[in-house]
């Protein structure tokens, strides 16, 4: 048995390590090399950063901050934030960076997974599913900081990811995120059910006890989080970079 994939995403804005309600409101948590260098002293098995708002910016993937905090990380690392080409991807890969994280990008060129996929693996390319629930009908995939949503049904859009070449999806409901509500199990286990590649559920996370169930409970992989890492008892007025024990994570 293998312990389970707790994952946690900083979040940076223009360099700045944040942390959002619903995507809004970003605070200001500090700096995200020193979050790396925390993250890195509690042995994590990997970590995501994604710039939110990068895309909505019409910005390009900071290289420069990418490689200084790949060069601090000691663990796998994920990045996502304002790649819109195979040649972004490959400088952010440039970087030291495990895996790319694609999110508005592809609301009109899913072909790019395939192309990314092609030059570094499938398990190189992870989909950031982003989920909003409109006024009306049911959950909704959404780019650009959850600021477009379109009218695909999640599965349905989940599975067309798959097919076009990515290695991951991070079903990320955006309603949830920082809320500590707990993650969406019915949404994830939709997803995690419908394909064949691994998900990690995200969004909301209430605790580790919460992630653990929620592993158990949908069939992902893994589960990710933001707040909870870094606010102490869930307090956004309190900063404490944390992460648990390996005796409090649940093997698979």
């Amino acid at each position: 048995m293998q312990r389970a994939r707790i994952i946690p995403i900083l979040t940076v804005d223009n360099g700045k390590l944040v942390k959002t309600v619903k995507f809004k409101k970003p605070n200001y948590i500090g700096d995200p090399i020193n979050a790396i260098k925390i993250f890195n002293d509690k042995m994590i098995d990997e970590i995501v950063i994604l710039d939110i708002t990068a895309s909505k910016q019409g910005r390009k993937p900071n290289t420069d901050l990418i490689y200084e905090m790949a060069s601090e990380c000691f663990s796998p690392l994920g990045y996502g934030g304002g790649i819109t080409s195979f040649e972004e991807a490959k400088k952010v890969f440039d970087q030291g960076v495990e895996k790319v994280i694609i999110n508005s990008a592809i609301a009109g060129n899913a072909s790019l997974l395939q192309e990314i996929a092609d030059a570094y693996g499938s398990q190189s390319v992870v989909v950031s599913l982003d989920v909003k629930k409109p006024l009306f009908g049911g959950m909704r995939p959404c780019f650009r900081s959850a600021s477009d949503v379109i009218k695909e049904d999640i599965v349905a859009f989940a599975q067309r990811m798959e097919s076009a070449g990515a290695g991951e999806l991070i079903v990320h409901n955006t309603d949830r995120d920082g809320t500590f509500s707990g993650l969406d199990r019915e949404l994830t286990k939709s997803v995690a059910s419908a394909v064949g590649i691994p998900v990690i559920a995200c969004g909301g996370a209430h605790s580790v006890e919460d992630m653990n169930e929620t592993i158990s409970a949908t069939g992902a992989s893994a589960a990710a989080a933001g707040s909870i890492f870094v606010y102490k008892d869930r307090n956004p007025k309190s900063i404490l970079i944390s992460y648990p024990t390996p005796e409090d994570i649940i093997s698979r």
